[in-house]
């Protein structure tokens, strides 16, 4: 009787181990599932700044947070070592491709964030810098994978002010070959959906070509996304989905702080994507890690929290990927300057602000005419208005850019009932429109 109870006990403690150990094996083997690469709401981790621990395990933490503002997929900057040589500290500064900061935490940290963020349905991409490494970076032994000056002397990136580092060899088939092995390290061993590439415009579209073909390939049934922080057309043909808006921003900026004709963004929006194949998009943000240290955060450079709404109303709802820099969902008003050490982000401020940006963000994740549908442009000088059109659906946009009140004057295919996206209460718009300072609306056709 006690060997049959002992049995009995060992084979459920069995059972038991098996079960767990199948339930860690699907978690650890967990992939994020996108349908179409349009529907993507992304969300810049500055891992250093995002916390007082400045660490992944900090951010896994805050996961239900940022999916709960409606983000879908986040990118963290580089987790690399960063190099000492010449070094200002930037974390753009990679000293060894294949492994992970001690100020960050450890590979389990990123794992252990990767299938949390799966878990939930969330995508993970990693910040890649190809074009060039650390001056102590150990390929720096194989002097031929670099550029080098006429004495020999390995340079900087020409032309840049980058002289924290070394500008890497794109002639060089065996520096090329590394580089993708050592991407592919990341899809292996981290099991992340794809990567921020910075600075794309660097490398020559060839070497892009085969590197994203080769990572898709490795990929397998995954599906992953690839962002070029660039402005080549060729990053399209060379198999990126996005590519990143510098001449949104700058343009948008211009209207705010010059006064700038907002019918300018038409020209853009039809410049930006020639070439495109369908579904390839541009990212759009208000901020990133850049101009938040350099020009400004989004509150000084767009008018406040009601301007900056009204500029991120445009960037969800036009014809982009938006994108968030960590912090200014809680309208913070300092800038986190470069090398993003000393600043931390208090995310206890503004949780009025946060609820606008979750109902802009939540609504665009929604509504499939948003993200796919005909952009046609209704814009004058001073109005962003545009209607998004598809299969019978319409929603409208109306934005006022300038911190004035203005009456915009409607056309007369405007002239319908429209419910109110956010309240649902019905509306219907007459000959014009009043609008206070930065004033915006979004409504659905009934």
């Amino acid at each position: 009787m006690n060997l049959l109870k002992n049995l009995t006990l060992n084979t459920l403690l069995v059972l038991w181990f098996a079960t767990a150990a199948i339930a860690q094996h699907k978690a650890s083997s967990t992939a994020f599932i996108i349908p179409d690469r349009r529907d993507v709401s992304l969300y810049q981790v500055n891992t250093r700044a995002f916390s007082a621990g400045g660490d992944l395990k900090s951010v896994t933490a805050r996961l239900d947070s940022i999916k709960a503002l409606g983000i879908n997929v986040i990118y963290l900057m580089p987790l690399y070592p960063v190099g000492t040589e010449n070094s200002v500290n930037s974390p753009y500064c990679i000293k060894d491709y294949t492994s992970i900061a001690k100020e960050f935490g450890t590979m389990d940290d990123l794992k252990a964030l990767v299938n949390t963020a799966h878990q939930k349905n969330m995508g993970v991409l990693m910040d890649w810098v190809a074009n060039h490494t650390a001056f102590d970076h150990a390929w720096t032994k194989n002097k031929s994978w670099y550029k080098q000056d006429s004495t020999g002397k390995i340079i900087s990136p020409p032309g840049t002010g980058w002289n924290d580092v070394a500008q890497l060899n794109f002639d060089n088939k065996a520096m090329r070959m590394e580089m993708i092995k050592s991407m592919k390290f990341w899809l292996e061993n981290a099991n992340i959906d794809g990567f921020r590439c910075d600075y794309s415009d660097g490398p020559p579209f060839d070497f892009w070509k085969e590197a994203v073909g080769s990572l898709r390939a490795a990929a397998g049934k995954r599906k992953l996304l690839m962002l070029s922080e660039g402005t080549r057309a060729d990053h399209f043909k060379a198999g990126f989905d996005y590519n990143f808006g510098f001449h949104f921003f700058e343009n948008l900026k211009k209207i705010y702080k010059e006064g700038k004709s907002v019918l300018s963004i038409d020209s853009l929006n039809a410049a930006d994507l020639k070439g495109a194949l369908p579904g390839q998009q541009y990212v759009r943000y208000t901020s990133n890690h850049d101009v938040n240290s350099s020009d400004g955060t989004s509150l000084e450079l767009f008018g406040g929290k009601d301007g900056e709404l009204a500029a991120f109303v445009v960037v969800s709802c036009m014809q982009s990927i938006p994108m968030v820099y960590n912090g200014q969902e809680v309208g913070t008003t300092h800038r986190i300057t470069f090398p993003f050490t000393t600043t931390k982000i208090d995310w206890n401020k503004n949780l009025e602000h946060t609820a606008a940006y979750r109902k802009i963000i939540n609504f665009r994740n929604g509504n499939e005419t948003v993200r796919r549908g005909q952009l046609k442009s209704f814009s004058d000088k001073d109005v962003c208005v545009f209607t998004k059109e598809l299969n019978g659906k319409m929603v409208l946009v109306i934005a006022n850019l300038r911190n004035k009140a203005l009456h915009y004057k409607l056309q007369p295919a405007l002239t319908q009932r429209w419910k109110d996206a956010f309240s649902g209460k019905k509306r219907k718009l007459a000959t014009s429109v009043s609008l206070a300072p930065y004033q915006y609306m979004i409504l659905e056709r009934l």
